[in-house]
């Protein structure tokens, strides 16, 4: 008998066949690059928007940090998923 995970798996396979496959060297060096060049868009975003963020506190504006807190929440999520939709077109690729 197989187990819940064995059968999990098998369905898992079934849905998506290009799941299992093994990357190509060059796939693998382009998941790479994708990762640092994001990386660095993420900490450019990060660090300007850290700055408003202190000055607005340092002159006591708390609404408008707020606001800077939540573009810099939505601002981190927006390029992470960009950065997974690159990636995944790299998967996908032939």
């Amino acid at each position: 008998m197989k187990s819940a995970y064995e059968l999990a798996m098998e369905r898992l396979s079934k849905s998506d066949p290009d799941a299992g496959k093994k990357l190509t060297p060059e796939k693998k060096a382009r998941l790479a690059e994708i990762d640092a060049i994001y990386k660095g868009k993420i900490a450019e975003r990060e660090i300007f928007l850290k700055k408003q963020l202190n000055e607005a506190l340092s002159e006591g504006k708390y609404d408008e940090s707020e606001k800077i807190r939540t573009q810099l929440a939505s601002e981190r999520s927006r390029l992470e998923e960009e950065r997974e939709d690159e990636k995944e077109k790299v998967r996908r690729a032939r």
